[in-house]
């Protein structure tokens, strides 16, 4: 991963401000001092287990912190042999006990925990999903408790027969997540589990697809479907629901948008009436930035909070953000808590003014641990500062001169002789992000001219903007054992590749157009075409995040070396016909004639 850089953490990380004089006035400022800490509790290939995933966490009658997760036997993926594992601290998160197994997969897969606490019992009741290892679409939800505040668990029922309607035979998910027990109104004491459904193959097919409440009135014993938005169209496809309950009574979901074709990744809907109906359908919320991914949302005071990662489009940057408003509108930026990669995760009250915060999260991807942080509201008031770990900035050397106006000059790399000529070990040509690059959600054209002769590996023409995750980007790359030339982009709505059916690596000089226009994405060498269509969104979404420009014969992580000549590099905001690339200059945003290298560089 090459857009962001992330420093290794020791197990415990404290921020706690200085001690002060014990007066009134000092007493009341370390009320408010901001604090935070956070431990490993699940990583990688420990405990018997492959990694594990889905977190959800609550808090017992006792105080004693409930910490669940996917035990992943053989593999990070979502089916297979997973057990439902727990840890639990009984000093408010400061220590945490051995992992117990709740629930042992046998091959299956257990998982999807979502545990609500009964307040008028203590009894901790659990809803999970079960399906046969072998198949995740075949997904039934089961039930258990416990009694002694998770120490030991009852045998696990299922609740198919009560929950699943016939017509959702595609998928079935509890949660992830805490679920919630009503404090207010006629319904006080009613357990709500919030799920999501798929039918006939979902709403892409044609399927029913949607999200539901299921709810309890007698601790868990017995179970009824409640609020239910199914629908056959794709606008709004809610899955992954976390719910809270709102200072007024109502019900607030904030759920993930899977497939939906309505700007924005986020998902919500409140319900009035103890959950058994929705006030009116799911809708998105196209100003919170997030990737596909799933969230939690906890009322707390007079605010709601939401964890979910706070990049755009990629599963990066955990961060919570808060709603003043009951959920309508959350803050653009919220306070982060983890700048590198992160997935799902599960916010819980631990008294007074503290929170924990049970998240996935790693260093090269976001499922190597689960991480469980304590802070304060305080905490979540402080600024976030500047991402740590990003690559440093060009530093001043040689260049190659940009001929469109915009003066994004070109840092030669390696030891590079001649311009345009590179060796496949270290030369390459680095240009620096520009807001003029930002080509965003518009049409462009990409032009080159290459030559080259290698029958084997991959050499990259171009590369824009960030390396994989799902992270926008475009690309251009020679790939001569499979005996083609290949153009890639990747926005926040999808990705697509185009092909030549050859490698044209016969060492004469060819002429290369990348263009997105009329969606769709087109690759011409020396006028033969071949086009696909092409997703829309975003080339550039995120870049706020890294300072990822363009490199010009290398992967952006410095892999995929080109060995051969590059020359007369465009890049336009617009998409330019063949016949115009050689004069047009409306929108051409760099133009590296790559004809000359200048020893005194540096902007």
């Amino acid at each position: 991963m090459a857009h962001l850089r992330f420093p290794r953490r020791t197990a415990v990380v404290a921020v706690l401000a200085a001690a002060l004089p014990l007066t009134a006035a000092g007493a009341a400022a370390a009320k408010t001092a901001p604090e935070f800490d956070e431990q490993v509790l699940f990583a990688q290939h420990t405990d018997g287990y492959y990694c594990f995933r889905i977190p959800a966490v609550v808090q017992a009658l006792d105080g004693t912190l409930l910490a669940f997760a996917e035990g992943r036997v053989n593999g990070c993926g979502d089916k297979g042999d997973i057990d439902l594992v727990l840890k639990r601290s009984t000093d408010g998160g400061r220590t945490w006990g051995p992992l117990q197994v709740v629930l042992p997969g046998n091959g299956d897969t257990r998982g999807n925990p979502a545990p609500v606490v009964d307040r008028r019992t203590g009894r901790i009741v659990l809803m999970t999903t079960w399906n046969p290892g072998g198949d995740d679409t075949i997904r039934h939800p089961f039930v258990q408790y416990s009694d002694d505040d998770g120490a030991t668990w009852s045998a696990a029922r299922d609740l198919t027969g009560d929950l699943v309607k016939p017509e959702w035979n595609s998928w079935y998910a509890t949660g992830p997540g805490h679920a919630l027990q009503l404090r207010h109104g006629p319904h006080k004491g009613r357990l709500i589990v919030p799920a999501n459904h798929e039918g006939d193959g979902g709403a892409l097919k044609g399927g029913p697809q949607g999200g539901h409440l299921n709810y309890s009135d007698d601790g868990g014993l017995t179970w009824k479907i409640g609020a239910d938005d199914t629908r056959r169209t794709n606008d709004v496809s809610p899955g992954e629901l976390s719910a809270t309950e709102l200072p007024d009574g109502r019900i607030y979901v904030n759920a993930r948008d899977n497939t939906g074709t309505d700007p924005g990744n986020r998902n919500t809907a409140t319900s009035s009436d103890g959950g058994l109906t929705f006030d009116r359908p799911f809708r998105t919320l196209p100003r919170l930035d997030a990737p596909k991914v799933q969230g939690s949302v906890l009322n707390v005071g007079r605010k709601v909070y939401l964890s979910v990662p706070d990049h755009p489009v990629t599963r990066e940057i955990m961060a919570v953000r808060s709603s003043a408003d009951g959920g309508r509108n959350f803050q653009k930026i919220g306070k982060v808590v983890y700048w590198g990669p992160s997935a799902y995760s599960d916010l819980v009250s631990i008294g007074r003014d503290r929170l924990g915060l049970l998240y996935e999260a790693g260093q090269a991807g976001p499922y190597e641990q689960i991480r469980f942080a304590r802070f304060n509201t305080a905490y979540l008031a402080t600024p976030n500062g500047t991402p740590p770990g990003l690559p440093e900035p060009p530093q001043p050397g040689p260049t190659t001169p940009d001929a469109s106006g915009h003066h994004n000059d070109g840092y030669v790399r390696g030891g590079m002789t001649a311009a345009g000529d590179f060796d496949g070990v270290d030369d390459f040509v680095q240009v620096p992000w520009d807001r003029s690059l930002d080509l965003g959600a518009g049409d462009f054209t990409w032009s080159a001219r290459f030559r080259y002769a290698d029958t084997t590996g991959n050499h990259t023409i171009l590369w824009a903007y960030r390396v994989g995750s799902g992270a926008p980007e475009i690309w251009l790359r020679a790939e001569p054992g499979s005996k083609r030339i290949r153009g890639f982009i990747q926005t926040d709505q999808g990705s697509v590749a185009v092909a030549t059916t050859q490698a044209y690596n016969d060492g004469q000089w060819h002429d290369i157009v990348l263009r997105r226009a009329e969606g769709r994405l087109s690759l011409t060498v020396d006028g033969q075409a071949a086009s696909v269509a092409a997703p829309a969104g975003s080339v550039t979404e995120g870049k706020q995040f890294t300072i990822d420009g363009i490199d010009v014969g290398r992967r952006l992580d410095g892999v995929d070396r080109f060995h051969g000549s590059i020359a007369d590099v465009r890049v336009f905001a617009r998409a330019v016909p063949d016949e115009q690339l050689a004069t047009a200059r409306r929108d051409l945003r760099l133009w590296l004639p790559l004809d000359r290298i200048d020893a005194e560089g540096g902007r």
